[in-house]
C-alpha cells in the first residue's frame, strides 16, 4: 500500500524520507529520521516501533546494513514488514519480508534506497532511486522529484491518498515535516506545493528557534 525512499545529501549531511500510500496518514506511522544518525521508513503491515529502533541501532554505531540485519533477527512478525535505512556514510539497506503485500520490490544505491508494496509494477522503486540520483539541489527538491518519478512509473496499484516528507539537519527537531493525511487529489502534489511555500522560510524557522533576536520578521500583519 506504500512506496517510499530514504535519502542522505552528501553535501549537507541532511537526511530525508518521502512516502505515499492509499492508506491515511502514512507519514505519521512510517517516516523516521534523526539528525546525525540516519533515516528509516517502516512500512507494509506497519510496526511503528521498527523506525525508532533502527535509528537507535545506528546511533549506537551500527551501519544501515548491520541495523537492518539486527531488525531481521529480532523483529516481531518480520516476514510481514518492509524497512528501509540510510546511514551517515551513505550506506543503505532494505528488508522486504516475503509476506509483503502484492507486487513488492526494492532498489538502492549509495545515499538512497526505495521500496514499495502493492505496486502497479516492479519498476517503481528503481525509478525513484534513479530520479533521486539524477536530480540536484536541496534534498527536499530531490525527494519530491523522486516521488513524482515513482508515481509516473506506476506508483501504487490503486490511487494514493496520503503522503509526507520529513527532513532533518543539524538540530534535534525536523527542519521540515510536511504531511497530507488524506485527499482525493494527488497527495504528492499537495506535499510539493507545501514544500514550495515552506522551503524559502525553512532557515528562518530554525533561526527563530535558536536565537529569535537574530531572526527575520514574521511577515504577518502587525509585525514591525
Amino acid at each position: 500500500m506504500t512506496f517510499s525512499l530514504v535519502a542522505r545529501c552528501p553535501e549537507t549531511g541532511m537526511f530525508g524520507v518521502a512516502i505515499s500510500s492509499s492508506s491515511p496518514a502514512v507519514a505519521a506511522r512510517c517516516a523516521y529520521a534523526r539528525a546525525g544518525v540516519g533515516a528509516v521508513a517502516s512500512q507494509n503491515v506497519t510496526d511503528p516501533t521498527l523506525g525508532p529502533l533502527t535509528l537507535d541501532l545506528m546511533e549506537e554505531g551500527m551501519s544501515a546494513a548491520e541495523a537492518i540485519a539486527e531488525i531481521q533477527a529480532t523483529g516481531k512478525y518480520i516476514a510481514y514488514r518492509q524497512v528501509l535505512a540510510v546511514d551517515t556514510q551513505g550506506g543503505t539497506a532494505v528488508h522486504s519480508g516475503p509476506n509483503s503485500l502484492g507486487i513488492w520490490t526494492e532498489a538502492r544505491a549509495e545515499n538512497v534506497a526505495s521500496g514499495g508494496n502493492l505496486l502497479a509494477n516492479d519498476t517503481v522503486p528503481q525509478a525513484i532511486v534513479d530520479a533521486y540520483l539524477a536530480s540536484s539541489g536541496h534534498i527536499g527538491d530531490r525527494l519530491i522529484a523522486a516521488m513524482r518519478a515513482g508515481l509516473s512509473a506506476g506508483g501504487e496499484a490503486g490511487p494514493v491518498h496520503s503522503a509526507g516528507m520529513l527532513i532533518v539537519d543539524k538540530v534535534s527537531w525536523p527542519v521540515a515535516e510536511l504531511r497530507c493525511d488524506w485527499t482525493e487529489d494527488c497527495p504528492i502534489e499537495n506535499i510539493a506545493t507545501a514544500w514550495e511555500v515552506y522551503r524559502p522560510q525553512l532557515d528562518a524557522y530554525i533561526q527563530r528557534a535558536l536565537d529569535p533576536r537574530e531572526a527575520p520578521s514574521y511577515g504577518v500583519p502587525g509585525d514591525e
